[in-house]
């Protein structure tokens, strides 16, 4: 059966004090809607609808980047849980299948807990997601009958008997669709809160005789964002559980709690990651690379054997290949770097091929804008780039080439040429001394005057 999920991201969030809408705010550098659209992606949706409201254009946006297909439809009041759901019947008016109601600032349930929702639907016509929290404090309560659900309470409207429950509702609910959709048809407002609750299709399904289970997640699934200690609590979870699943696959962090991941990290075994490393969004490092201390690393891709840092910066595009060395106060974006090169020291690397066994001085840099353009730099294999040079882009050192120390190199240079670009040298004898002289006595001068 096809499953469709919808996901409730209209909540303004007024404690973030934000203009930012809510489900937009990051945790390792994913927004949190983001994070709810990648845990249902596990059962591979055939349709995905986000009701939005504060910020729906920002929202929308957003949405559209991650997944162009996505619906986002706007819930122009906010009037409860059911109400929401409800504004996504119009785009998935026919749609045969299940529906899973996921929330856009409750990022952490895992894929897995979501599968699991979606096999027991093959034995409950609702299932629901709840846990059980060290403090149930004012989440609404699992009225269990049995094996079965009977009831679920919000804590407002519960009583003494209710809130001693400790089997919380998460919100997640699953239920066919037109099933789902004419639940919440019947949901009225007469409650605490005055709002439509979600929560009440339970009760309704089960008045018609139909069967409600329970899947159980583990408390920090369901963990909620609303404010910027929420936001923060976020990331710490997120980290603490990116740096245990590394070292369980054999990733060795020197300092695990300064090390932090962004949401699709990729990290191979026998990889070491030494302290105060961050890894921005989209790095792939495998296995038996080394990265130093300091060092900083988005949208790039480390082979085997490759050591990078410390204090080093790999940027979008950056390639490297096998056993290449990336050393302190290095820069490398949109380049490649083929096996064996090495790039050791107080340099930048921007929009250039580098050859295998290549080796660049300290202090080069590839001059790659002029302004308005980016222009390309080709270093062929076993080059050798004496220290400070700038490379004028677009220009091509040939294999075996050399560059000699200082040289600004505007033209490209043949294979096994040395190529000096720098004005030659002249010593003025005794010149240094009078000059300096000149210059102490226009200071005293000057002192005096």
């Amino acid at each position: 059966m096809s499953t469709a999920l919808i996901i409730l991201a209209a909540g303004q969030g007024t404690r973030m004090k934000s203009e930012k809408p809510k489900v937009l705010h990051e945790v390792a550098g994913a927004a949190l809607l983001e994070h709810a659209m990648r845990s249902g992606a596990v059962l591979s949706p055939a349709r995905t609808v986000v009701v939005a409201g504060h910020g729906v254009d920002e929202v929308r946006g957003a949405v559209l980047d991650i997944d162009p297909d996505v619906d986002v439809v706007l819930q122009e009041e906010q009037l409860g849980t059911a109400h929401a759901v409800a504004q996504a019947k119009p785009p998935l008016d026919g749609f045969e299948g299940d529906v899973i109601v996921l929330y856009g600032d409750t990022p952490f349930i895992r894929p897995e807990t979501i599968a699991a929702m979606a096999e027991a639907r093959k034995s409950h016509a609702v299932v629901v997601l709840g846990f059980e929290p060290a403090d149930p404090g004012r989440y609404g309560r699992l009225v269990m009958n049995g094996d079965e659900l009977d009831r679920i309470v919000e804590y407002k409207d519960a009583g003494e008997a209710e809130r001693a429950i400790g089997l919380c509702n998460s919100g997640v609910i699953a239920a066919e669709a037109t099933l789902l959709f004419d639940l919440i048809s019947e949901i009225d407002n007469e409650n605490a809160s005055g709002e439509y609750y979600l929560t009440d299709v339970v009760g309704l399904a089960r008045a018609r005789g139909l069967s409600a289970g329970v899947v159980i997640c583990d408390e920090d699934e369901t963990l909620g964002v609303n404010s910027r200690a929420d936001l923060a609590c976020a990331e710490a979870a997120f980290q603490a559980r990116a740096r245990a699943d590394a070292l369980d696959n054999g990733v060795t962090l020197t300092a695990p709690e300064t090390v932090f991941f962004a949401f699709d990290t990729v990290i191979g075994r026998d990889s070491v990651v030494e302290p105060n490393v961050i890894f921005g969004p989209g790095v792939t490092v495998e296995s038996g690379a080394h990265i130093r201390a300091f060092s900083h690393l988005e949208g790039c891709h480390v082979s085997r054997g490759a050591v990078v840092g410390p204090f080093a910066r790999l940027r979008p595009g950056a390639e490297l290949s096998e056993n290449v060395r990336v050393g302190n106060f290095v820069e490398v974006k949109n380049a490649q770097v083929a096996e064996g090169a090495k790039i050791n020291h107080l340099t930048y690397i921007g929009d250039a091929t580098i050859g295998a066994a290549a080796n660049i001085g300290a202090g080069t840099v590839t001059c790659n804008y002029d302004g308005v353009f980016k222009h390309r730099t080709e270093i062929g294999a076993r080059a050798f780039i004496g220290s400070d040079t700038m490379l004028v882009a677009p220009v091509r050192v040939g294999e075996d080439a050399m560059t000699a120390s200082g040289s600004v190199i505007t033209g490209n240079v043949p294979d096994g040429a040395l190529a000096l670009g720098r004005a030659r040298q002249e010593n003025k004898a005794g010149l240094a001394r009078k000059l300096m002289d000149r210059l102490r006595a226009e200071k005293a001068k000057r002192k005096g005057i």
